[in-house]
């Protein structure tokens, strides 16, 4: 059902039944290792190019969400993901082997709550039985497309992110009436937002803007107070560009404590690691929620929350020519209990 003019409600609440995470040396030092399935000694993971390690990040991903679930790749209707490489071909390339119908989606860093806003949409309508739905990113491979070789040692700027390498899949179901599992409730779907900003060294200050749109969105046309959620989570804005959204929502008049308003790209990793503003890439989000919230809703810390993932819709291309970077977020609102 639509509400207002930008909000799905699913009013059948479509599970998560069952996600895999995997991720990388850097993950494994950070504050959500005990949340990975799988975590990698190093960003080759035993193959010859970043960029099949990167696909083996979301092979890893998928099995293991398909071994929890305890059903098989045949079984799932549709598979929806993507990434940030050129042509999503990480993705693309994974899902030739897991030979689960395909979509394949790119909203940079906001794909994971755009693939969970399109699978619960399908779902709720009873357009499919199962669908995967996810997200990834590696460090190694994204950073030489869209800045420098982090072999160059180039010098980045504290407003600089740093590039997840992780795999977030998600595997949901219709709903078995069990409540057992977390249930996607609504989504909110982002517009393009530009502020002009150019510089692809302050992607949370660029994507700020288009949090704010969102999030001020899902509560005008839900009628709900900030108060309804235990958590509202960006990602990833990092320190930069999470500041900058919390206060653009309360010039907008959205009193939203500030302890429970939070972001992905500040969750992932350690303060003595060495990653400027905090974490990015369109792996980030979909670790932090289908890993560490999800895990935090099962045991209870977190009843509801609104993850908002925010995308930076720049390439190496439009930079170059001198483009501002268009941004989109989308919100996706997940409880643990009954209605």
């Amino acid at each position: 059902m639509l509400k207002g003019s930008r909000t799905w409600i699913f009013e059948n609440r479509p599970e998560i039944l069952a996600t895999g995470i995997t991720g990388g040396p850097f993950e494994s030092a950070g504050h959500l290792s005990s949340d990975f399935d799988i975590l990698h000694d190093d960003l080759w993971m035993e193959e010859q190019t970043y960029e099949k390690a990167h696909r083996l990040l979301i092979d890893k991903a998928i099995e293991t969400a398909l071994k929890k679930a305890g059903i098989s790749g045949n079984e799932v209707q549709f598979f929806m993901a993507g990434d940030l490489i050129n042509q999503i071909t990480p993705t693309s390339f994974a899902a030739r082997k897991a030979g689960i119908p395909y979509f394949g989606l790119f909203g940079a860093c906001s794909t994971s709550m755009e693939g969970l806003a399109l699978a619960a949409f399908i779902l709720n309508y009873e357009g499919a039985e199962y669908i995967l739905t996810g997200a990834s990113s590696h460090n190694a491979a994204v950073e030489k497309q869209f800045r420098y070789p982090t072999e160059y040692g180039g010098q980045k700027p504290p407003t600089a992110q740093w590039t997840a390498t992780g795999a977030g899949m998600a595997l949901l179901q219709k709903n078995k009436g069990q409540g057992k599992q977390p249930v996607v409730t609504s989504a909110t779907i982002g517009k393009v937002i530009d502020m002009g900003l150019t510089d692809p060294f302050n992607m949370g200050g660029a994507m700020a803007p288009a949090a704010a749109d969102t999030i001020s969105a899902h509560f005008a046309d839900t009628g709900r107070d900030p108060s309804y959620y235990d958590l509202i989570v960006t990602g990833d804005l990092a320190k930069i560009g999470s500041s900058t959204a919390y206060e653009l929502l309360t010039n907008k008049g959205l009193n939203i404590e500030q302890n429970k308003f939070r972001d992905c790209g500040m969750m992932l990793y350690k303060d003595d690691q060495p990653v400027q503003a905090g974490a990015s890439g369109a792996g980030c989000s979909a670790i932090v929620v289908y890993g560490h919230l999800l895990n935090e809703m099962k045991k209870g810390t977190y009843k509801r929350i609104l993850a908002v993932a925010t995308g930076a819709l720049l390439s190496p291309l439009t930079f170059q020519q001198g483009d501002s970077i268009p941004c989109i977020a989308h919100a996706v609102s997940i409880e643990m209990d009954g209605r």
